[in-house]
């Protein structure tokens, strides 16, 4: 008897396939045909957009009439350069030297920390032009300065003796050197002046920043401040290399009727061979008190809601009606679903997020720049400027980390209420509470909550040499832009990686 043959039976249908980029696929394809989420995207561009121009046009002085242009230094940047100047012309090669005495500040207080004194070679009585100083000041020893936004340490001072400091010139190279007894001497550093003219002016000087107060209650913060002032006496000056008198000027100073001074406490006097400088004013790259491109950008941070609100139904509209089953019987590698899911949610939220900070910042920036009480203090800011393009494009990333953010912890809950409520109570609550904290516990839950983020969207540079007062109302963080959105990444890494763990381990 035959055996009969027997054909398998073969699906006319291709295998199927549940690799990543099938995954990648299938969250895609879910995404898009739910139109409320489609909604969702929407108005988080249009939400952060609203928020920001609205913010552009209802702040700001809108002064009216002339005002003074300021200072210029050479990069092109504002800069502050206004103080007491005794100098003669030095020609080619040589170099300065003095002993200078310890600073004493207004009405016999001590100096302020960033006052200044010392001797400089600079290439005219202009504001803003190029220069090299060295200097003793009381809170930060000797510096080697020069353009205003270079600083170099030296050693520290005795705050009740004498200085010796020396700023020699060979070609475009000046060398710092100091000493406590003028005889063995330390070499503090070099730089470079590119340019400057054959002849330039060496002489002494004294500078200080204003006096700075702060009082902080909650709810309010008031901040003050005044003109200091301080005073420093130098002998056994020296000019190698120099010709002519002595003159002196005040740098940067209003000039009245007279052609003398206008309005300012800045003096120097002669006796014995001793100079006494008092000087007020500052050499110091200018900051400005607002961050236009942040302000701009401001937002993204009520327009992350509904981001948010999209995130977390993205995994807990499955749980509540049973689709994630499906999902999980389609592709058992739990991980694999919800790491497919993070991918889907950070491309989108990024996508939508650059278009809202870009939107956000062409159409705020100009008007809160014009708004200004003086618009020429605050540089016109390109997108094609570095600062600029890195807080438009990390606006975006920081919506893309949010996206995951919230996205794990509606894994984690599965509700979509709770989930929704912690995050944005964990991301909005903090601005708002942010003022009724002391400054230091405030600069700690900024640098080490999800909310540090946010620093990615902060422009103004930060000087070493510069003091500022960073206030978290005012939008100021106290880690630099990359820190702040590495520290909001790795919260959301966690997470995400927390809720794959207990999705492997729980019943779906």
């Amino acid at each position: 008897m035959t055996t009969p043959t027997v054909t398998p039976y073969r699906s006319p249908l291709p295998p199927a396939r549940d690799g990543f980029p099938q995954l990648l696929h299938a969250e895609w394809t879910k995404l898009r045909t739910v139109r409320r989420w489609g909604f969702a995207l929407l108005a988080t561009v249009l939400v952060t957009m609203a928020v920001s121009v609205l913010s552009a046009f209802s702040g700001g002085s809108d002064v009216k009439g002339d005002r003074p242009p300021p200072p210029v230094g050479p990069a092109g940047a504002v800069v502050s350069d206004s103080f007491p100047f005794v100098h003669q012309t030095l020609t080619g090669d040589g170099s300065i030297t003095a002993r200078v005495s310890p600073l004493g500040g207004r009405e016999g207080r001590p100096a302020e920390a960033w006052a200044k004194a010392g001797v400089v070679i600079k290439e005219s009585t202009k504001p803003g032009s190029s220069y090299a100083a060295v200097m003793v000041t009381p809170g930060h020893g000797v510096r080697l300065q020069s353009d205003f936004t270079q600083d170099t340490a030296g050693g520290a001072v005795s705050r009740d003796r004498p200085h010796w400091l020396r700023l020699t010139r060979s070609g475009d190279e000046f060398t710092a050197y100091e000493s406590a007894d003028g005889s063995t001497w330390t070499k503090v550093g070099t730089t470079r002046l590119a340019g400057l003219p054959d002849t330039a002016q060496a002489g002494l000087f004294v500078a200080t920043p204003g006096e700075t107060m702060v009082q902080r209650q909650f709810g309010s913060t008031s901040v003050g401040g005044r003109p200091a002032r301080v005073t420093a006496a130098f002998d056994q000056v020296t000019v190698d290399g120099g010709g002519g008198t002595w003159r002196q000027d005040v740098v940067g100073a209003v000039v009245g009727a007279n052609g003398d001074p206008k309005g300012t406490p800045d003096s120097s006097t002669e006796k014995s061979g001793t100079w006494t400088l008092t000087g007020s004013g500052d050499v110091a790259p200018h900051t400005p008190e607002v961050d236009i491109t942040q302000q701009s950008l401001s937002g993204a941070q009520i327009g992350l809601i509904p981001l948010v609100a999209l995130s977390v139904l993205f995994i807990t509209a499955e749980y509540r009606r049973g689709m994630i089953l499906t999902t999980l019987t389609a592709s058992p590698r739990r991980g694999r679903v919800l790491a497919a899911k993070a991918v889907v949610l950070a491309g989108v939220a990024f996508v939508a997020g650059l278009v809202a900070a870009l939107l956000s910042f062409l159409v705020s920036e100009p008007e809160l720049r014009d708004r200004m009480p003086n618009p020429l203090f605050y540089p016109d800011m390109a997108l094609t400027d570095g600062p600029v393009l890195r807080a438009v494009v990390g606006t975006a990333l920081l919506l893309a980390a949010v996206a995951v953010l919230a996205l794990a912890v509606g894994a984690l809950l599965r509700n979509t209420a709770a989930a929704v409520t912690l995050v944005v109570v964990v991301l909005v609550l903090p601005l708002v509470l942010l003022s009724g904290l002391p400054i230091g516990a405030a600069h700690w839950v900024m640098r080490l909550t999800p909310l540090a983020g946010f620093a990615v969207q902060r422009t103004l540079p930060e000087y070493e040499h510069v003091d500022t007062v960073c206030l978290p109302e005012e939008g100021c963080y106290p880690q630099g832009p990359w820190s702040g959105i590495s520290m909001l990444c790795a919260w959301a890494i966690v997470l995400l990686g927390l809720a794959m763990w207990r999705l492997r381990r729980r019943d779906a």
